[in-house]
């Protein structure tokens, strides 16, 4: 029997000009390859968590909430760390760090929050290390290898078993020049692997329409070299083709499943919280009108 394989990074199109596949439609193509289930992991943002959870649980597919945080830190970090909760503290821990993200930004910058404020909400949440515009792999090709071995030894003091080193195969060249140096830091540490695909379109055929998207949010044109763009390798690959592809790291496909098995939270749906009114004083006050 094959090894299970679950996606963990699905963006939907409240990344906002980052994917264009609606929250629901995620849900169904994680029900219609067999899998049974699937993470949502926006950027620095939950806006789809609640109609994500309640897609992914009427298809019977197992809701996986988390997002893709920009964190910044000393010696030029400057990456992404995905986010996941397990439970109630760590879904209130992502809300806290993506309100944190905007409302603490400068207004003149992109929305991100201190790899600080990260360790100290480390609760209840399970962190994946990014791939290529990760935490890690940008100061690796900087040549600041001793920089991300401090980082990874900082999360794995606020995360402990929970710290996933992430591995990506996107076809893009930092992913490769950086592997092998991501794996020789899991192994020395002592930190587990796993297998993720940055989930952007649906088809592969549905790169061109995505790299147009990418163009309009970059306010560029697609001519342009210097411009940011992703590989056609960010579509939702079958579980065969994430096995094909990580067949000489099994472990990696195996900690997708583990992963999944530590999540046990959905958004659940609430009356909404209305502030107070004194109507009393109101009417009070109308009257003296």
């Amino acid at each position: 029997m094959p090894q299970p394989f679950i996606h963990l990074r699905a963006r939907s199109a409240c990344s906002l000009l980052q994917s264009a596949i609606q929250v629901k439609n995620l849900a169904k193509l994680a029900a219609k390859r067999g899998m049974p289930a699937l993470g949502l992991t926006d950027a620095n943002n939950m806006f789809g968590a609640l109609e994500f959870s309640e897609a992914a649980a009427e298809l019977g597919v197992q809701p996986i909430v988390g997002l893709t945080l920009d964190v910044r830190g000393d010696h030029g970090l400057a990456g992404t760390l995905a986010l996941i909760a397990q439970n109630n503290a760590g879904y209130s821990n992502l809300m806290q760090l993506s309100s944190a993200a905007y409302l603490e930004s400068e207004s003149h910058d992109e929305p991100h929050v201190p790899l600080a404020r990260v360790l100290a909400h480390a609760e209840g949440l399970i962190a994946l290390t990014g791939g290529g515009d990760g935490a890690l792999a940008p100061l690796i090709a900087e040549g600041k290898g001793d920089v991300a071995v401090e980082t990874l030894k900082q999360l794995t003091a606020a995360f402990g078993s929970r710290l996933y080193v992430e591995l990506q195969r996107h076809a893009e060249v930092i992913e490769a020049e950086t592997e092998g140096p991501l794996l020789q830091m899991a192994y020395d540490l002592g930190l587990p692997i796993v297998a993720t695909n940055d989930i952007r379109f649906e088809k592969r055929s549905d790169h061109g329409a995505h790299d147009a998207l990418m163009c309009i949010a970059a306010s560029s044109y697609l001519g342009e070299e210097d411009r940011p763009r992703v590989t056609h390798q960010h579509y939702f690959r079958s579980a065969d083709e994430m096995r094909e592809l990580f067949a000489d790291l099994p472990e990696a496909i195996e900690n997708t499943a583990v992963i999944a098995r530590r999540t046990a939270f959905k958004v659940e749906k609430r009356k909404p919280i209305l502030p107070r009114f004194d109507t009393k004083r109101g009417r009070d006050e109308a009257a003296e009108l």
